[in-house]
């Protein structure tokens, strides 16, 4: 606040940037911006570390400018997160490099130096406070852009016969070759929010970025849609069928529901007819009801598992236990973290995401 502000030299700001209808929305970052503009003083720098769409921190020049103060009384520098949700501090301190840009060399150069003061890794200056924006943003853009990749691989792979992590593991030896892996979907608050930055800036129309966030968004229907196959191949009637979602993360080892994928996989379920049950080793039955499933940490009387998110402890389910315990053996894996050969040798019907054949 205000009297934070007053008693710094350095202020950083790292709210949630969000995006609302393919438009980027940093009100956070404006509101806190115009809060600490009672506060700061000359010679003052405030810092933006948040991921910010290209020309979003220089358009706080206004909200910081009602101090009285005029830009280069008070200096202004970007110094996005590079950091995962679960080892912030080890990435920021240890494994990535900072990147910064600020609004003058004097500003450039202070910033440098805190930086550099905790991160082993060192610093990147660039240009320009824009420019800063733009790696970060351009970050989470690669990631979108190859996991829409893998997943349009994955679907062919589906129509081949083909298993597409044998191929993407294999074609990955190739030193040129980094296709990410396919799976259920991309959520979080970052990978499926930075590529609007983009598009909605952009003067022309960025037809890769919206496709590869088509194809990311449709991959817990389609999860679904191996779903279907299975139970109709089964003969399972779909209506009052059980099915146990495993997973309501948005991806394994973290606490954290935006966009995730399980959203939609049981969105798409319960317009089915299917009951829905979940279980997610780092949730709670409260949690559940925040899907609005039932919570169920057994196999007892399940008629189809479906794989939504990629815990550790998924890798160490018991199939010849879980095989015992449920009424029709049919799993569609989204992230292949069950041991599919395991699978096919007890009986179960297996459908992953890449990979279909049995």
């Amino acid at each position: 606040g205000v009297k934070a502000a007053e008693l710094a030299d350095v202020i950083l700001i790292a709210v949630p940037t969000l995006v609302e209808n393919g438009k980027p929305k940093i009100d956070a970052v404006k509101d806190v911006a115009e809060e600490i503009s009672m506060g700061i003083k000359r010679g003052d720098i405030v810092i933006t570390e948040c991921t910010m769409p290209p020309g979003g921190t220089e358009s706080l020049i206004p909200l910081l400018e009602r101090s009285g103060l005029k830009l280069g009384e008070f200096g202004l520098a970007h110094a996005p997160e590079r950091v995962s949700t679960g080892t912030a501090i080890a990435d920021m301190t240890k494994k990535y490099p900072k990147i910064v840009g600020a609004s003058d060399s004097d500003t450039l150069e202070a910033v440098i130096g805190l930086y550099e003061a905790i991160n082993e890794k060192g610093v990147i200056p660039v240009s320009s406070i824009k420019a800063a924006e733009a790696v970060k943003v351009f970050e989470g853009v690669y990631r979108d852009v190859n996991i829409a990749l893998a997943n349009e691989l994955a679907l062919w792979c589906e129509e081949q016969g083909l298993d597409v992590y044998e191929i993407i593991r294999a074609a990955n030896t190739q030193p040129y070759c980094h296709i990410h892996l396919p799976g259920a979907g991309v959520g979080g608050h970052c990978i499926p929010v930075y590529p609007w930055f983009i598009i909605s800036s952009a003067k022309r129309n960025m037809k890769l970025l919206k496709t590869a966030r088509e194809i990311n968004e449709e991959m817990p229907k389609h999860v679904v849609e191996l779903l279907v196959r299975a139970m109709n191949e089964s003969g399972i009637p779909m209506k009052g069928s059980k099915v146990l979602v495993l997973g309501l993360t948005y991806r394994g080892g973290v606490k954290e529901f935006y966009n995730s994928p399980a959203i939609k996989i049981i969105e798409e379920l319960k317009k089915l007819g299917f009951v829905v049950h979940a279980y997610d080793p780092l949730c709670s039955e409260e949690d559940a009801g925040i899907f609005g499933v039932s919570w169920k940490s057994d196999f007892e009387d399940i008629d189809a598992i479906v794989v939504a998110t990629d815990h550790r402890e998924f890798r160490e389910i018991n199939l010849e236990e879980v095989a015992k315990k449920v009424r029709h053996k049919i799993i569609v894996d989204g992230r292949r973290v069950l041991d599919r050969e395991k699978a096919l040798e007890l009986g179960f019907v297996y459908l992953g995401v890449g990979c279909v054949s049995g």
